[in-house]
């Protein structure tokens, strides 16, 4: 039987999560939705650590400050109350109609300093409440037709958007790190930033980058056909993994919000693998909260919603579970090394070995015994099977 979740997990989810009516494209909402505050009390009773929101998610768009303030106190009374960390806060800018074409890159400028000003209202407010993340999704930064966006354009506001912002949280001293979301699409047909190496890539590019990392999204890596895991690892690799979202997603469609581990079991294994028990060779470790970032299936009721909470924090330490045991065994550190698995962590030229040396080796190339090392069986197949076994032997 799984154990129950304690804070010392630092299990964190997004208040659109269990907080999501299940109002879709196609069908109204199929339960009701809560004050902000109740949500916090049984997120903590679950034994969860942490939550998060956008700002929309509290307090209504357009209110007044002094409705904006009340509420704002009332929400955090019961986080503290309920002993839960606001880790992360970050900005809608894609629900209301003014963002139909984008926050930082919308074709009318007007609309982007409106976008700007609502992005830094909020990063106050995520000082204020002592989160250390500021995730940001651009979710309408996009388009569906190849010839209405300049994107050359686009890139350089988007860049001047984040430097603004980034710049910003410098200039006031705030302890707030920016993590980009990258998605391929959904709601826009072309999001820009579709992937993690994307997100990298734009990062290199700006004046501040050095607090801007990456978000990635279990879903949105695989609704492109790739590999969740493997993303994670090269963020980490960047020194560019910030915070995490995980759920569940069953191959390249629709963004399903699953729970995590409900869709590709075997990539939630791996994905967990990787942040308890690091690289098998050493090197960078994520020690952030790990967030869930989830929807409650339309069929579910209220009931249903904190039983898919559960479900996430339960599948997790499941995982966790049998990641530990994987790596604790003997055939599987066997397994590595005759797979040359730790092998990779050798680097190709010797310490100290120049170029020169190296091209006088004849053992390197003239002398080598191609078709030896092309006979090598790497046992690949093996080493997997011991991971099934484990997952569900």
């Amino acid at each position: 039987m799984v154990r129950k979740p304690t804070p010392d997990d630092r299990f964190s989810f997004g208040l659109w999560t269990v907080g999501w009516s299940a109002q879709d494209q196609f069908g109204s909402a199929s339960r009701p939705v809560l004050d902000p505050w109740e949500y916090a009390t049984k997120l903590a009773e679950l034994g969860a650590w942490g939550i998060t929101f956008h700002d929309d998610d509290v307090v209504p768009f357009g209110a007044d400050d002094a409705e904006r303030e009340r509420i704002l106190t009332r929400f955090k009374q019961a986080t503290d109350d309920a002993g839960l960390t606001i880790e992360m806060v970050t900005t809608n800018t894609f629900s209301h109609p003014i963002f139909k074409d984008g926050g930082f890159t919308a074709n009318d400028r007007s609309v982007r300093r409106f976008g700007l000003r609502k992005v830094l209202r909020n990063v106050d407010l995520a000082a204020e409440l002592g989160a250390t993340t500021f995730v940001m999704w651009g979710g309408r930064e996009g388009s569906e037709y190849d010839g209405v966006k300049d994107v050359n354009a686009a890139l350089d506001r988007y860049r001047e958007g984040i430097d603004t912002v980034a710049g910003y949280i410098k200039d006031k001293g705030y302890d707030l790190r920016i993590a980009l979301e990258p998605k391929p699409n959904e709601p826009r047909g072309d999001i820009l930033l579709p992937t993690v190496g994307h997100a990298l890539g734009f990062i290199a590019e700006l004046e501040h980058g050095d607090i801007v990392g990456l978000n990635p999204e279990t879903g949105h890596e695989q609704m492109a056909g790739l590999n969740y895991t493997h993303a994670l690892a090269q963020a980490l690799w960047s020194g560019k993994l910030f915070h995490i979202d995980l759920n569940g997603q069953r191959s390249i469609k629709y963004d399903q919000d699953l729970v995590f581990g409900h869709g590709d079991l075997l990539s939630a294994f791996f994905t967990v693998d990787l942040l308890e028990n690091g690289f098998a060779g050493g090197g960078p470790r994520y020690e952030g909260p790990k967030h869930f970032d989830y929807k409650p299936s339309r069929t579910e009721h209220m009931q249903g919603v904190w039983d898919s909470a559960e479900a996430n924090m339960s599948m997790y330490l499941m995982l966790a579970e049998k990641a530990r045991a994987y790596r604790a065994d003997p055939r599987v550190q066997e397994a590595f090394q005759e797979s040359g698995v730790l092998e990779l962590s050798e680097p190709t030229l010797a310490e100290g070995e120049s170029l020169e040396v190296f091209l006088a080796d004849r053992s390197t190339f003239e002398d080598f015994d191609v078709d030896a090392a092309a006979a090598r069986d790497y046992r690949f197949v093996r080493l997997n099977q011991l991971a099934m076994e484990h997952l569900i032997g």
